[in-house]
C-alpha cells in the first residue's frame, strides 16, 4: 500500500500535532454560537477587505478603526458607519482600542513590522487577533507571538486564508489519501510585472501621515518618498521581500500538503536583476527547504512574469502523479500527465475570518491558529537568513536553533525602538 508520509515522519507530526493541540488555548463556549463580537481594525488598506468581509457576517460590530493615515482612517470610518447602526471610534494609535473592555478582538493588516509588537499588545490586553500575513518580521518574534497567545489563553490566527478553503482543503486531503502515492517534494511559483522604487528623496512627512506612528517599534529612520504605503517591503529595515510577502502564502500550503515542520537545510539565491534602484531584496531567484526524505522548492519572478512556465502556485510531486493547486481548486494528474481527478471552492477572506471569529465563541478550531502559521513563516525568516548571510543554512528541526553559523545567527531577531521590545 502506498502512504503519503513515510513511517516514521508520520508518527513524528502525529507527535507534534497532538503537542500543538494541547497548547493550544481552550476558551469556554459562548453562551450562544450567535453572540455579537466587537472589533476593532488596525491598518486599513488590507485591512479595508478585512472590513469588507466582517460586513458580510452576521453579529459582527466594528467599534474602532485604526491607521497612521488620515485618509485611510477617514475612509474606512465612512464605511464603516454608512454600513451600520453605530459609527467606529477613528484613532490612529491603536493602544487607545485596546484600552476598550468591550472590544473582543483586534484585527491587524499593517506592515509586517508591526505585526508581532501589535499582537502581543493585543493578547496581553485580553483580545483574541487576526493578523495578517506572514505575522512576524524576524523569527524571534514568531516565538513571542506563540508564547504570547498562550499566556494570555487567547484565539490568535493568521491571515494565510487558504487554509480554509474547502477547494484547497480537499486537495490536501487528496494528498492525504495517497492520490499520487508517496509525496516525494513541492514546488511553488510567484510571479508579477513590478515597476522600479526609484531612488528615495528624504521630504517632509505628508500632513496626513503620522509617520513616527507608522515606524512604531522600530528605530527611526528618515522618511522618504518611495517608502509608504507598499515599498518598504523590498527594504530589510521594514519588510522581508517577496518570499515574505507572497511566499508565505505557497509555503504553508506546500509545507501542510507534506505534513513536516521545520527544514534542516535552506538555501535561497538570486538578486535584484531588473532595476538600480532602493530595493534591497531579490526580485528574482530559488529558494529550496530540505526536510530530509523530501523538500520544498519556491521560484518567484516578481519584475517578469514569465506566463509562458510560471502557471501553479503550488504543485506536489509524488511516486504515482502529481497535484497542482491553482486558484481556489486542485488538480490531480496521474504518473503519464493524464487528469485524473479535480475540485474546486469558494475562496476569499470571509470564509477564514468566520473560522476566527466561530474559534472566539468557542464554536469552531481554528484553521490556522498562529503557532501553526509561524511554522510557515519560519520558512520564509529562514530563507532570507540564507540570501542575506551567502550560504546554506543548516537548522535543527528539534531545538529551532540555527546550527555553527554565529553570523547567520545575527538575523533571528532585531533591534527595537526603546520602550517597545516585544515583552511576553
Amino acid at each position: 500500500m502506498n502512504t503519503l508520509i513515510p513511517r516514521r515522519r508520520f508518527l513524528q507530526q502525529t507527535a507534534l500535532a497532538s503537542a500543538a493541540l494541547a497548547s493550544a488555548p481552550h476558551l469556554p463556549a459562548a453562551d450562544s454560537p450567535n453572540e455579537k463580537l466587537v472589533v476593532a481594525v488596525m491598518g486599513l488598506g488590507r485591512g479595508y477587505d478585512h472590513i469588507k468581509a466582517l460586513q458580510q457576517i452576521a453579529n459582527v460590530e466594528i467599534a474602532w478603526v485604526c491607521d497612521v493615515d488620515q485618509n485611510r482612517l477617514d475612509r474606512a470610518a465612512k464605511a464603516v458607519g454608512d454600513a451600520q447602526k453605530s459609527a467606529p471610534k477613528a484613532v490612529k494609535d491603536v493602544r487607545r482600542a485596546l484600552e476598550d473592555k468591550a472590544v473582543d478582538a483586534l484585527f491587524i493588516a499593517t506592515p509586517n513590522f508591526w505585526h508581532a509588537p501589535a499582537t502581543i499588545l493585543a493578547c496581553a490586553a485580553g483580545k483574541h487577533v487576526y493578523v495578517e500575513k506572514p505575522g512576524s518580521h524576524n523569527a524571534r518574534e514568531g516565538e513571542l507571538m506563540v508564547a504570547a497567545a498562550r499566556k494570555h489563553n487567547r484565539v490568535v490566527q493568521m491571515g494565510t486564508q487558504r487554509r480554509s478553503w474547502p477547494g484547497v482543503i480537499e486537495g490536501i486531503q487528496k494528498l492525504r489519501d495517497g492520490a499520487i502515492g508517496r509525496v516525494l517534494s513541492a514546488r511553488c511559483w510567484y510571479n508579477a510585472s513590478r515597476p522600479t522604487i526609484g531612488r528615495g528623496k528624504v521630504v517632509p512627512v505628508p500632513a496626513y501621515l503620522d509617520y513616527e506612528l507608522w515606524q512604531g517599534p522600530i528605530p527611526e529612520r528618515p522618511y522618504l518618498d518611495n517608502l509608504v504605503h507598499y515599498n518598504w517591503h523590498w527594504r530589510w529595515h521594514w519588510g522581508g521581500g517577496e518570499l515574505a510577502n507572497n511566499g508565505v502564502h505557497a509555503l504553508d500550503i506546500a509545507r501542510w500538503g507534506l505534513g513536516v515542520e521545520a527544514p534542516r537545510r535552506i538555501t535561497y539565491n538570486g538578486g535584484r536583476y531588473h532595476f538600480d534602484d532602493d530595493q534591497e531584496t531579490p526580485d528574482t531567484g530559488v529558494a529550496v527547504f530540505d526536510f530530509g526524505g523530501c523538500g520544498i522548492f519556491w521560484d518567484h519572478s516578481s519584475c517578469n512574469p514569465r506566463r509562458q512556465e510560471m502557471q501553479p502556485f503550488v504543485a506536489w510531486y509524488g511516486d504515482q502523479g502529481s497535484l497542482v493547486q491553482d486558484g481556489n481548486g486542485y488538480k490531480v494528474f496521474d504518473a503519464k500527465g493524464k487528469e485524473a481527478a479535480k475540485g474546486t471552492g469558494p475562496g476569499g477572506d470571509v470564509v477564514h475570518i468566520q473560522n476566527f471569529l466561530d474559534a472566539i465563541r468557542g464554536a469552531k478550531k481554528l484553521k490556522q491558529d498562529i503557532a501553526e502559521g509561524q511554522k510557515s513563516t519560519l520558512l520564509c525568516h529562514l530563507g532570507n537568513i540564507a540570501y542575506r548571510a551567502g550560504r546554506t543554512i543548516h537548522f535543527d528541526p528539534v531545538t529551532h536553533k540555527i546550527v555553527g553559523d554565529a553570523e547567520a545567527e545575527k538575523f533571528w531577531s532585531r533591534e527595537y525602538r526603546p520602550g517597545w521590545e516585544p515583552k511576553v
